[in-house]
Protein backbone atom coordinates (compact mmCIF):
# COMPACT_ATOMS: atom_id res chain seq x y z
CA UNK A 1 0.00 0.00 0.00
CA UNK A 2 3.06 1.93 0.94
CA UNK A 3 3.72 4.46 -1.89
CA UNK A 4 5.65 7.65 -3.57
CA UNK A 5 2.79 9.36 -2.78
CA UNK A 6 2.06 8.76 0.43
CA UNK A 7 3.74 8.43 3.73
CA UNK A 8 3.86 5.26 5.46
CA UNK A 9 0.38 6.29 7.21
CA UNK A 10 -1.35 5.92 3.61
CA UNK A 11 -1.47 10.06 3.74
CA UNK A 12 -0.72 12.15 0.92
CA UNK A 13 2.74 13.03 0.51
CA UNK A 14 4.97 16.11 1.81
CA UNK A 15 5.58 16.94 -1.22
CA UNK A 16 1.66 17.00 -2.58
CA UNK A 17 0.64 18.88 0.72
CA UNK A 18 2.99 21.69 0.48
CA UNK A 19 2.58 22.17 -3.43
CA UNK A 20 -1.10 22.34 -2.90
CA UNK A 21 -0.37 24.34 -0.11
CA UNK A 22 1.63 27.04 -1.87
CA UNK A 23 -0.29 26.98 -4.34
CA UNK A 24 -3.37 27.66 -2.98
CA UNK A 25 -2.06 30.70 -0.47
CA UNK A 26 -0.91 32.38 -4.25
CA UNK A 27 -4.01 32.57 -5.62
CA UNK A 28 -5.99 33.92 -2.00
CA UNK A 29 -3.26 36.02 -2.07
CA UNK A 30 -3.86 37.36 -5.78
CA UNK A 31 -7.94 37.19 -4.80
CA UNK A 32 -6.91 39.66 -1.79
CA UNK A 33 -4.52 42.19 -3.15
CA UNK A 34 -5.42 42.21 -6.62
CA UNK A 35 -9.18 41.90 -6.68
CA UNK A 36 -10.41 43.52 -9.78
CA UNK A 37 -7.31 41.10 -12.00
CA UNK A 38 -9.03 38.51 -10.28
CA UNK A 39 -12.27 38.76 -10.62
CA UNK A 40 -11.69 39.48 -14.96
CA UNK A 41 -9.65 36.88 -14.84
CA UNK A 42 -11.83 34.17 -13.24
CA UNK A 43 -15.00 35.75 -14.84
CA UNK A 44 -13.31 35.06 -18.50
CA UNK A 45 -11.89 31.70 -17.75
CA UNK A 46 -15.69 30.85 -16.26
CA UNK A 47 -17.29 32.43 -19.61
CA UNK A 48 -15.23 30.85 -21.91
CA UNK A 49 -15.56 27.50 -20.02
CA UNK A 50 -19.04 27.76 -20.07
CA UNK A 51 -19.38 28.63 -23.72
CA UNK A 52 -16.87 26.38 -25.48
CA UNK A 53 -17.48 23.19 -23.01
CA UNK A 54 -20.86 23.90 -21.34
CA UNK A 55 -22.37 21.16 -23.49
CA UNK A 56 -19.58 18.42 -22.43
CA UNK A 57 -20.53 19.34 -18.99
CA UNK A 58 -24.47 18.32 -19.38
CA UNK A 59 -23.43 15.20 -21.57
CA UNK A 60 -20.99 13.95 -19.14
CA UNK A 61 -23.47 14.47 -16.13
CA UNK A 62 -26.18 12.66 -18.08
CA UNK A 63 -23.75 9.66 -19.23
CA UNK A 64 -23.14 9.31 -15.28
CA UNK A 65 -26.84 8.58 -14.78
CA UNK A 66 -26.97 6.11 -16.90
CA UNK A 67 -23.40 4.99 -16.33
CA UNK A 68 -24.60 4.33 -12.67
CA UNK A 69 -27.42 2.76 -13.28
CA UNK A 70 -26.18 0.22 -15.52
CA UNK A 71 -23.50 -0.86 -12.86
CA UNK A 72 -25.82 -0.66 -10.16
CA UNK A 73 -27.95 -3.29 -12.00
CA UNK A 74 -25.43 -5.24 -13.73
CA UNK A 75 -23.35 -8.27 -11.97
CA UNK A 76 -20.84 -5.69 -11.02
CA UNK A 77 -23.47 -4.15 -8.37
CA UNK A 78 -22.76 -6.96 -6.34
CA UNK A 79 -19.03 -6.66 -6.05
CA UNK A 80 -18.23 -5.77 -2.34
CA UNK A 81 -16.30 -2.70 -1.15
CA UNK A 82 -14.13 -4.97 0.98
CA UNK A 83 -12.98 -8.58 1.21
CA UNK A 84 -15.43 -11.43 0.04
CA UNK A 85 -16.34 -12.39 3.89
CA UNK A 86 -16.65 -8.51 5.09
CA UNK A 87 -20.39 -7.51 6.54
CA UNK A 88 -21.91 -4.07 6.11
CA UNK A 89 -21.65 -1.81 9.24
CA UNK A 90 -25.12 -0.38 8.27
CA UNK A 91 -28.49 -0.96 7.02
CA UNK A 92 -29.11 0.16 3.48
CA UNK A 93 -31.47 2.64 4.60
CA UNK A 94 -28.91 4.07 7.45
CA UNK A 95 -26.66 4.10 4.31
CA UNK A 96 -28.98 6.09 2.64
CA UNK A 97 -29.83 8.42 5.26
CA UNK A 98 -26.48 9.26 6.58
CA UNK A 99 -25.51 9.92 2.35
CA UNK A 100 -28.09 12.03 1.83
CA UNK A 101 -27.67 14.26 4.91
CA UNK A 102 -23.74 14.53 4.66
CA UNK A 103 -24.02 14.68 0.73
CA UNK A 104 -26.81 17.40 0.10
CA UNK A 105 -28.75 17.50 3.21
CA UNK A 106 -28.23 21.37 4.42
CA UNK A 107 -27.70 22.71 0.54
CA UNK A 108 -30.79 20.99 -0.52
CA UNK A 109 -32.62 22.79 2.31
CA UNK A 110 -31.52 26.23 1.49
CA UNK A 111 -30.86 26.38 -2.28
CA UNK A 112 -33.66 23.86 -3.04
CA UNK A 113 -35.83 27.05 -2.40
CA UNK A 114 -33.24 29.69 -3.23
CA UNK A 115 -31.61 28.28 -6.41
CA UNK A 116 -35.19 28.47 -8.88
CA UNK A 117 -35.88 32.18 -7.03
CA UNK A 118 -32.32 33.11 -8.06
CA UNK A 119 -32.48 32.01 -11.41
CA UNK A 120 -36.42 33.02 -12.03
CA UNK A 121 -35.46 36.68 -10.97
CA UNK A 122 -31.77 37.21 -12.79
CA UNK A 123 -31.42 34.48 -15.26
CA UNK A 124 -28.65 34.04 -18.28
CA UNK A 125 -28.30 37.10 -20.57
CA UNK A 126 -31.02 36.35 -23.34
CA UNK A 127 -33.68 35.43 -21.16
CA UNK A 128 -36.27 37.50 -19.66
CA UNK A 129 -36.86 37.99 -15.96
CA UNK A 130 -39.69 36.87 -14.42
CA UNK A 131 -40.67 34.97 -17.95
CA UNK A 132 -41.80 31.88 -18.60
CA UNK A 133 -39.08 31.46 -20.26
CA UNK A 134 -36.35 31.99 -17.18
CA UNK A 135 -38.94 29.84 -14.86
CA UNK A 136 -38.51 27.09 -17.10
CA UNK A 137 -34.40 27.58 -16.95
CA UNK A 138 -35.14 27.90 -13.40
CA UNK A 139 -36.53 24.62 -12.72
CA UNK A 140 -34.50 22.97 -15.10
CA UNK A 141 -31.23 23.63 -13.68
CA UNK A 142 -32.24 23.52 -10.25
CA UNK A 143 -32.47 19.58 -11.01
CA UNK A 144 -29.90 19.26 -12.92
CA UNK A 145 -27.84 20.80 -9.63
CA UNK A 146 -30.04 19.04 -6.88
CA UNK A 147 -31.59 16.20 -8.60
CA UNK A 148 -30.37 12.58 -9.84
CA UNK A 149 -27.35 14.12 -11.60
CA UNK A 150 -25.59 15.08 -9.04
CA UNK A 151 -25.67 11.95 -6.89
CA UNK A 152 -24.91 9.67 -10.02
CA UNK A 153 -21.34 11.98 -10.24
CA UNK A 154 -20.68 11.37 -6.82
CA UNK A 155 -21.75 7.53 -6.54
CA UNK A 156 -19.21 7.33 -9.59
CA UNK A 157 -16.14 8.75 -8.10
CA UNK A 158 -16.98 7.46 -4.18
CA UNK A 159 -17.21 4.07 -6.13
CA UNK A 160 -13.86 4.30 -7.52
CA UNK A 161 -12.28 5.81 -4.45
CA UNK A 162 -13.82 3.46 -2.41
CA UNK A 163 -13.18 0.11 -4.50
CA UNK A 164 -9.67 0.91 -5.28
CA UNK A 165 -8.65 1.67 -1.53
CA UNK A 166 -10.87 -1.37 0.42
CA UNK A 167 -11.14 -3.80 -2.23
CA UNK A 168 -7.82 -3.54 -3.44
CA UNK A 169 -5.76 -1.68 -0.96
CA UNK A 170 -4.68 1.06 -2.27
CA UNK A 171 -4.50 4.28 -1.03
CA UNK A 172 -7.36 6.62 -0.53
CA UNK A 173 -6.25 9.18 -3.15
CA UNK A 174 -7.55 10.25 -6.54
CA UNK A 175 -4.58 8.97 -8.23
CA UNK A 176 -5.23 5.55 -7.05
CA UNK A 177 -8.15 5.24 -9.97
CA UNK A 178 -5.79 6.22 -12.61
CA UNK A 179 -3.86 3.15 -12.17
CA UNK A 180 -5.54 0.72 -14.41
CA UNK A 181 -5.28 3.72 -16.84
CA UNK A 182 -1.61 5.24 -16.95
CA UNK A 183 0.37 2.10 -15.01
CA UNK A 184 1.40 1.94 -11.45
CA UNK A 185 4.86 3.06 -12.23
CA UNK A 186 3.01 6.47 -12.99
CA UNK A 187 0.97 6.91 -10.43
CA UNK A 188 3.56 6.46 -8.10
CA UNK A 189 6.07 9.11 -9.77
CA UNK A 190 5.00 12.75 -11.42
CA UNK A 191 1.66 12.16 -12.86
CA UNK A 192 0.44 10.14 -9.55
CA UNK A 193 1.22 13.55 -7.75
CA UNK A 194 0.01 15.86 -10.28
CA UNK A 195 -3.28 14.24 -10.08
CA UNK A 196 -3.44 14.37 -6.29
CA UNK A 197 -2.62 18.17 -6.66
CA UNK A 198 -4.92 19.09 -9.15
CA UNK A 199 -7.60 17.61 -6.83
CA UNK A 200 -6.76 18.83 -3.73
CA UNK A 201 -6.68 22.15 -5.45
CA UNK A 202 -10.34 21.40 -7.36
CA UNK A 203 -11.64 20.54 -3.98
CA UNK A 204 -10.72 23.78 -2.26
CA UNK A 205 -11.72 26.28 -5.37
CA UNK A 206 -15.20 24.59 -5.84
Amino acid sequence: MNRNNTDNSGKPSQQVYYISLIITFIIVAWAIFAQTNFTNTANYLLNSLTNNFGWAYLLSMSIFVVFAIVLAFSKYGDIKLGPDDSKPDYSTSSWFAMLFGAGMGVGLVFWGVAEPISHYIAPPTGIQPGSVEAADFAMKSSFMHWGIHPWANYSIIGLALAYFQFRKGKPGLISSIFEPLIGEKAVNGFWGKLIDIFAVFATVAG
